[in-house]
């Protein structure tokens, strides 16, 4: 296991001073499990239960107090009840409604044992099967590996330092970009991650796609309520990733006969398992930016690397010099859209792109971010600045002084006097910046 950089983000709350016990929430196998494990070096006894276990199950399955159930926990892990610092970590939560409960006694009655808990399959029950204590709990959303997480996997700790303090010499501005090209076909799944970077064998990795995508399909029993949705998510599984960040229709989507209602509804139940998010648009460009739920959204998957095998575009991917030009730029604008968030753990962030409101217009920005109460316009091109005309449209009806660019280029702003509108400074982003875009936007 490589380091992570949300392990910073455990150490932050494990000095809370009102702590709550932290549940972790993201996608099968982005690394919930290790990423607790690593963290747990830092405590005097470490309490792992995996509620898959039917013998870890029922040791909550009682109505014994507090302390009755510590107890039996420390037994069940062969661990002496010291007056030390103890992390328990209650893995797959979600297989025991009275564990999720029970969580509100650990925040009341016992702050001084630090619990964390998570669960594959987590996101699709909360609010159906299980409700978690409210005010009780705190929780963080763990996403795939950026850019940086896979420099550190590799071993160019040095590089992914400059990356993060956004200071990468222009002399290794083409190595950085042909790492990030790596990245981009390989993605940032932990396991692909961590096998390419003690084999760095590419064709071995489609073994770890196929096992991952396996798992995924074989959790659609457990995803679907029914029969038809059931049908409807596997159909999503099988054929939604060749529209990876292009807008989608729901009604009869990838040309199936399935209904919009049965199709969102499937939608929606992915994107409680945070595999998938639909990224609907605003028209807005001024605060606040309402997302326009009656427009097509776009798709975006969870991982790029996925993407890039389930579509068959890795060889397309590997003859590229500039993954703008691959796929007519739907992958390049994936793995923006994937590092945009890579390194935000709220659970109730979403993504927004632009629209013109204006019959007929085609004008579209590819994203919008927030920060400090300003918004920025974020196009995914290369060209000239002339022909990024959406970019520009939305600059003139806007009261934003900053746009953003993210290209195969070095770093640079421009300073833009469009014809009838206001001039702007541009801000061109190297692709492998992305996930640290808010740390150079004043």
């Amino acid at each position: 296991m490589f380091k992570r950089n949300i392990l910073e983000k455990l150490f932050a709350w494990a000095e809370k001073e009102n702590r709550k016990p932290l549940v972790l929430r993201g996608s099968r196998q982005v690394g919930k499990t290790s990423i607790v494990n690593m963290f747990a070096e830092n405590f005097d006894t470490y309490l792992y239960l995996n509620l898959e276990d039917k013998r870890a199950k029922a040791l909550f399955d009682t109505d014994k107090p507090i302390d009755d159930l510590i107890m039996a926990i420390y037994l069940y892990c062969n661990k002496a009840r010291l007056q030390n610092r103890t992390l328990l970590f209650i893995d797959e939560i979600q297989n025991s409604p009275v564990a999720v409960a029970r969580l509100r006694y650990f925040y009341e009655q016992k702050p001084e044992i630090y619990v964390i808990a998570a669960g594959s399959l987590l996101e699709s029950l909360i609010n159906t099967h299980i409700s978690f204590p409210v005010g009780r709990v705190e929780y963080l959303a763990i996403h795939p590996c950026c850019f940086d997480e896979f420099l550190v996997a590799t071993g160019e700790t040095e590089l992914a330092k400059a990356v993060k303090n956004c200071n990468i010499p222009d002399v290794l501005h083409e190595k950085t970009m042909g790492l990030f090209n790596n990245f981009t076909l390989i993605g940032g799944m932990p396991e692909v991650v961590a096998h390419y970077a003690k084999h760095k064998d590419l064709l071995t990795l489609n073994e770890i796609f196929e096992t991952l995508l396996a798992g995924y399909k074989d959790d659609v029993e457990k995803y679907a309520r029914n029969e038809t949705m059931r049908n409807v998510i596997r159909y999503i599984l099988q054929e939604g990733w060749q529209f990876a960040a292009k807008r989608i229709t729901l009604g009869s989507f990838a040309g199936s006969a399935y209904k919009a209602r049965e199709v969102g509804e499937a939608f929606r139940t992915l994107e409680k398992t945070m595999l998938l998010e639909l990224v609907y648009p605003t028209v807005n460009t001024v605060m606040p930016l309402t997302s326009d739920l009656k427009r097509s959204p776009k798709l975006i998957w969870l991982d790029a690397g996925l993407v890039n095998y389930v579509a068959d575009i890795q060889k397309e991917i590997l003859g590229a010099k500039d993954i703008l030009d691959v796929w007519r730029g739907n992958i390049a604008e994936q793995i923006v859209a994937q590092e945009l968030i890579a390194n935000n753990y709220s659970v109730s962030t979403k993504r927004k792109y632009w629209v013109r409101d204006k019959k007929g217009s085609e004008a579209e920005v590819d994203f919008i971010i927030q920060k400090d109460g300003k918004i920025f316009p974020v196009e995914v091109k290369s060209g000239q600045n002339a022909k990024l005309k959406s970019l520009q449209i939305f600059m003139k009806n806007s009261t934003a002084k900053i746009a953003v660019r993210v290209w195969s280029g070095s770093f640079s702003i421009d300073e833009i006097t469009p014809a009838g509108g206001n001039t702007y400074k541009l801000y061109n982003i190297p692709f492998y910046y992305v996930a640290y875009l808010k740390q150079i936007l004043p």
